[in-house]
């Protein structure tokens, strides 16, 4: 059964940007139920559809399918709850891990956010300099929260 098991943190400075290449993301929510949520995601010229069950700690079942990029588009414009995620991922090898970093844009404009992959939920992991405060466990940073709660919004509430 597949698992993601997935440590969050915030981004400080601008040394990432120099480490990888970034490709355009979009992506919306068909369902975003506390026990599942169902994603669409045009990441570059690549579709998916991605299943994610309830978080527990960082652990979460996850399963992800790759669809046509036309089938991505035609979800993401019509089936899609609004507003849709719109960021920039980094992929950055660092140490023995890849992180990603996500620059978002729209809605959420002005967040930066990090994420490593892990084989298990006790993983010690080399942390860059450019790696800020670990949200691993605020739920404000998941992409489906951040959807319904614009980070632009967090201020006025």
């Amino acid at each position: 059964m597949p698992f993601e098991i997935e440590r969050k943190f915030l981004v400080v400075g601008d040394q990432w940007r120099t480490l990888g290449e970034g490709v355009p993301y979009r992506q919306g929510y068909l369902t975003t139920q506390p026990e599942r949520t169902v994603r669409v995601r045009l990441a570059g010229d690549q579709g998916y559809l991605t299943i994610k069950g309830a978080t527990d700690g960082i652990c979460r079942r996850e399963y992800e399918y790759s669809i046509p990029p036309s089938e991505a588009e035609e979800l993401l414009d019509h089936l899609c709850d609004r507003p849709l995620i719109e960021k920039v991922r980094y992929r950055i090898h660092w140490g023995d891990r890849l992180w990603e970093v996500d620059e978002f844009f729209g809605e959420n404009e002005g967040l930066i956010m990090a994420e490593v992959e892990l084989t298990s939920p006790e993983q010690a992991v080399e942390i860059p300099d450019w790696i800020g405060k670990e949200v691993s466990d605020d739920l404000r940073y998941f992409n489906a929260y951040l959807m319904r709660h614009p980070y632009k919004t967090w201020a006025t509430q």
